[in-house]
């Protein structure tokens, strides 16, 4: 299982936003650039970057500082943040990123996804982001009326990367979470998972390498906050 560091780049910054909330943000006094390079020195295999600013505003972005990254590592990286078109997808592949994130998009247009694959096998992941068993789009402000595992499988296609499952009841710490609907999606799918919302601890990744179709975990808060060290994260999750 890969660990995946996150970094949510907010008007040149690393943050984490409180409940997905964009006014909500803890900012961390790092370099974005330098820590990038921190976690490669400490064994990361792959960097997952969202541009929140290009998500929410679709204008205003940290393009710059997003191939300032990609340029100062040795590592792939993947990207996502406000990516809606096959320019946009075309732009980051251009640009260095080895893997392209589309969100929104894909509930908005899943054919575009399906042509992105097709012009980038292995290159794209969908992200499926869901709340009280439903995906919830725009920044997790629409809620649609699909299960995780109903949209999920509609890009079961021989193309895809991975698919990102982040369960926001899980990552809100709600009393009733677990990763049951973690669990739930990746049996059900052919295409490999990628967890993200789930990990808090490193008995999280003990637990999460074990679930079946489980191919990665990205954790950023933990990391920022010191709750352990991305070596100590890799180690854990390469155990056998």
């Amino acid at each position: 299982m890969i660990i995946f560091p996150d970094f949510e780049l907010q008007n040149g910054k690393c943050v984490n936003l409180v409940r997905g909330q964009m006014d909500d943000a803890v900012v961390y006094d790092v370099d974005p650039v330098e820590t990038a390079e921190l976690f490669q020195a400490q064994g990361a295999e792959w960097l997952h970057i969202v541009d929140l600013d290009a998500a929410d505003r679709g204008e205003e972005d940290n393009s710059e500082l997003v191939c300032d990254i990609i340029k100062a590592v040795h590592i792939p990286v993947q990207v996502g943040g406000g990516i809606r078109s096959m320019s946009a997808v075309d732009w980051w592949i251009e640009h260095g990123a080895l893997r392209v994130v589309i969100a929104t998009a894909a509930v908005k247009d899943p054919q575009f996804v399906k042509e992105a694959c097709t012009r980038y096998p292995g290159q794209i992941v969908v992200s499926v982001d869901a709340r009280g068993g439903k995906v919830v789009v725009e920044g997790w402000r629409e809620t649609t009326a699909f299960t995780p595992i109903e949209f999920a499988r509609q890009f079961e296609i021989d193309d895809i990367a991975a698919i990102i499952f982040t369960d926001i009841d899980r990552d809100d710490e709600l009393p009733e979470s677990s990763l049951a609907a973690t669990t739930d999606l990746a049996t059900q799918l052919i295409v490999p998972v990628i967890a993200s919302g789930t990990v808090k601890t490193l008995d999280d990744i003990s637990t999460l390498k074990y679930l079946p179709n489980i191919a990665g975990a990205i954790t950023g808060r933990a990391l920022f906050n010191g709750e352990f060290e991305l070596s100590d994260a890799i180690a854990v999750a390469r155990q056998r």
